[in-house]
This record gives structure tokens, sequence and C-alpha cells, in this order.
């Protein structure tokens, strides 16, 4: 008796990965192991990056908290020592959008941590 082999799963299995890899260049696309290991690959780097992300994004914000504070005469960590001893709970994001968008906002909070 032949061997029982599903072949419609199989490639349905394996239709899926391609297409999941259009795009990608020469073997990568569409060798079915090459394609494979590097969809494989490609997720670890997508979960090891949105770690990246935030890490990334923390350090642009304090960047621009930094230059805007120093336009005020303060360093950066003077001020947010200044904003905690204010009290005044902000988060870098917020104060960097503020540091952007609105100057005036940002200047008034420089001068409570000024005055804390």
């Amino acid at each position: 008796m032949p061997r029982s082999v599903n072949h419609v799963a199989s490639k349905a299995r394996r239709k899926k990965i391609l297409k999941l890899t259009r795009g990608y260049f020469g073997a990568r696309k569409n060798v079915w192991t090459v394609a494979k290991n590097t969809w494989e690959k490609g997720l670890t780097y997508a979960f090891r990056d949105r770690r990246n992300k935030k890490r990334n994004f923390r350090a642009l914000w304090i960047q621009r908290i930094n230059a805007a504070a120093r336009l005020e005469g303060m360093s950066y960590s003077k001020l947010m020592g200044g904003l905690h001893k204010a009290g005044i709970e902000i988060n870098r994001k917020v104060l960097a959008d503020l540091a952007m968008n609105h100057p005036e906002a940002f200047i008034a909070e420089v001068a409570k941590a000024k005055a804390a």
C-alpha cells in the first residue's frame, strides 16, 4: 500500500511562508528552506527591535529635552531633578513634545524646575 502524504496541507504551509517572503532578494523569496530561515530570522529581529524602539525613542526624547533646556540655561539632569523636587510628574515623551511644539509651555516648566 502506498504511503499517504498530505500534500494539500504541506503545500499550503509552504505557500503561506513564501507569500510572507515576497519582496525579499534572490533565493530568499522563492527557495523554500532559504525563505523559511529568513522569515524565522526576521521574526527574531522584530521581537528584538520592538524593545530597541522603546530605547531609541527614550534617547531621542532626552536629547530634545536637553537641547531645549540648555537654551534656557539649564542642563537635562538639573531640569529633571528640579521637576522631581517641584512634584511635577511629566514623562519624557510629553516634555519632548512641549520642547518641540510648544516652547512657551516648556519654558514655564523650566521656570518651575528652577524655582524648586
